[in-house]
């Protein structure tokens, strides 16, 4: 049990829409003092924050939010660390225990740490095109802030060989426009032009746009910060306006019988 009465909260707000926050992170944002974020994913839950101390800062200060929640944590306070998706994915979990790992926090006897799972980008993009998850798949960004372009051009290639359903997170930024392109040439050199792409823009929130496409026009789409692509695998396809990637479930079964249920 940790001595210090502080607690973090690592705090999954999935897409920003309070219809698809869990029980437990709104329990944890309203028992938290602080809340402490990217001042973008905040406004997503401002009416959850009013009377609270709130510490919000733009992108690239992702060790200095760690380090002001951890400290306030250190001093006896409740906060709640928010990410956008889930945060433990491209969130704010890792740096968070990183940085409390540098200071030399141990979980028996430094402040307590809860890590809150959310709905992830992919996972709320797929539910709104149909069901492109089905089968295997892999998530992949495109932003080399962190990660060396040649490492995510090697996981594109290996993703794209495997034929797995390929979630694309961060794919085009104001300054970063050719990584995407150089995506669709990888994926083009092993799939058909015509595989299916959803492309979602703000998903579940007010500026919500979504586009089905495939791989030899998703390039033409509007494409931003807040999109996240879907790429089908050699067996995903759109009907009916709805993006799906079979399990298997009807060649191994008599699909017939259960529509003669239905009749």
């Amino acid at each position: 049990m940790a001595e210090n009465s502080g607690k973090l909260y690592l705090v999954s707000i999935g897409p920003g829409n309070e219809n698809y926050l869990t029980r437990r992170a709104l329990a944890a944002i309203a028992e938290a003092e602080v809340v402490v974020g990217y001042k973008t994913y905040l406004n997503l839950v401002k009416d959850l924050l009013v009377g609270k101390e709130i510490i919000g800062s733009g992108m690239r200060q992702e060790l200095e939010r760690c380090g002001a929640a951890c400290k306030l944590a250190m001093a006896g306070k409740k906060v709640a660390m928010i990410s956008s998706g889930d945060v433990g994915i491209y969130g704010m979990a890792g740096p968070s225990y990183e940085v409390l790992l540098h200071s030399g926090w141990e979980p028996e006897s430094g402040i307590e740490v809860e890590v809150i799972p959310g709905v992830t980008a992919l996972s709320s993009c797929a539910a709104l095109v149909g069901a492109p998850l089905t089968h295997d798949f892999c998530a992949i960004s495109l932003s080399d802030l962190m990660t060396p372009w040649p490492v995510i051009e090697k996981r594109l290639k290996a993703a794209a060989e495997a034929d797995f359903v390929i979630a694309l997170y961060n794919p085009k930024s104001g300054k970063r426009t050719q990584h995407i392109i150089e995506a669709q040439k990888i994926f083009l050199s092993h799939r058909s032009p015509k595989t299916p792409v959803a492309i979602v823009n703000a998903a579940f929130r007010q500026k919500e746009q979504i586009t089905l496409s495939n791989l030899a026009n998703m390039t033409n789409q509007q494409i931003g910060m807040q999109t996240t692509l879907l790429i089908g695998n050699s067996q995903t396809f759109i009907r009916a306006n709805t993006m799906i990637t079979p399990r298997g479930y009807t060649k191994k079964y008599d699909i017939d019988e259960v529509i003669d249920i239905l009749k």
